[in-house]
């Protein structure tokens, strides 16, 4: 690489500290106003940096490659998922695609945990109950909700945020169940004391609560689609911190509204920003919008990764999180 310092563009508002540290080692442009970029602005992004720092809502998608200068040479993503970046095209132009794994994991498992005890312990319904003044005080038979201990656990997805939502349950006295591509190490399983099913079909019908754990890919889309939703008991739960677009939101909010799934809570939307109407008007529904990550110790930590990766490439050698097609 030239001597020079990189011209690097950052698509939104990244914590104050990694915009500083930004501002010493490179050529930057920030997002002062934190606004989501236009398509127009990203291809002029593309068209003038040599390196592109965007987040999930930035969709960098073929045209927008095929927009990009000579001189875009690295997509230092803020984040770990790049399901919005065609990593195959940027790499068929020569330009690399690095992310922000590893350090999410504990703070997205937090938040699984916290929307399975929301939605079985109706924690929301009893905020709202308070803050309308409308409480009468206590009675026996008032917003029951279930015990979570002896409940069994199905894990969709048993890789880094898996692992750390099995350890959170085990304290809680969960069984707990997975499927996975592939089987873990037995060394894995006997640390988290977990079944493994080879058959998801198999194991959504046995479970009381599923937590998604699963990246969004091809093969992924709608994995729980409304004949795999219908296996599972009328009394179970669905938790999805990962992507929005594994279930299909439609088919869960009908068999939410007539009862065949008792719950669910949802930091993640099929359609990104757009969740169903429906969904909020259910009171056995908790969403959040998307904080599973939102924690001050992962953004920064998550900067820090994303400064690593270009020094690293301005440095002449492979950026540490690089991002192969076969990943995706």
């Amino acid at each position: 690489m030239p001597s020079e310092r990189l011209s690097v563009v950052v698509t939104r508002r990244l914590p104050e500290a990694v915009e500083a540290r930004m501002r010493e080692l490179f050529d930057v442009e920030l997002n002062e106003t934190d606004a989501p970029m236009s398509r127009e602005a990203l291809a002029g992004a593309m068209r003038r940096a040599d390196v592109l720092v965007p987040t999930l809502t930035d969709k960098i998608d073929h045209g927008l490659l095929a927009q990009a200068g000579d001189q875009l040479k690295l997509i230092a993503n803020y984040g770990a998922g790049v399901d919005h970046i065609d990593v195959a095209t940027a790499r068929a132009r020569g330009v690399l695609v690095s992310n922000t794994p590893g350090v999410l994991s504990e703070d997205t498992a937090d938040m699984a945990m916290a929307l399975i005890l929301a939605v079985t312990r109706r924690i929301p319904e009893g905020l709202a109950v308070m803050q309308s003044g409308d409480w009468q005080g206590w009675s026996p038979m008032a917003l029951l909700g279930g015990r979570i201990a002896g409940r069994k656990l199905g894990i969709l997805g048993m890789g880094r945020v898996g692992q750390a939502l099995a350890r959170r349950a085990r304290c809680f006295g969960m069984e707990v169940h997975y499927h996975n591509r592939r089987r873990l190490h037995p060394d894995i399983e006997a640390e988290h004391d977990a079944t493994w099913w080879d058959s998801l079909d198999q194991m959504v019908s046995r479970i009381d609560i599923l937590s998604i754990n699963c990246p969004h890919t091809p093969s992924t889309f709608h994995l729980m689609n409304a004949r795999r939703l219908k296996l599972m008991k009328p009394d179970a739960v669905i938790v999805n911190t990962s992507r929005g677009e594994v279930i299909d939101e439609n088919a869960l909010t009908r068999m939410l509204r007539t009862g065949e799934i008792a719950g669910a809570g949802l930091d993640v939307f099929e359609h990104g920003t757009e969740a169903n109407p429906r969904l909020r008007a259910l009171p056995n529904v908790v969403l959040l919008p998307h904080m599973g990550s939102a924690t001050r110790e992962a953004r920064t930590e998550m900067g820090e990764k994303v400064l690593i990766n270009i020094q690293t490439f301005a440095d002449g050698h492979r950026p540490p999180d690089l991002v192969v097609p076969s990943m995706v």
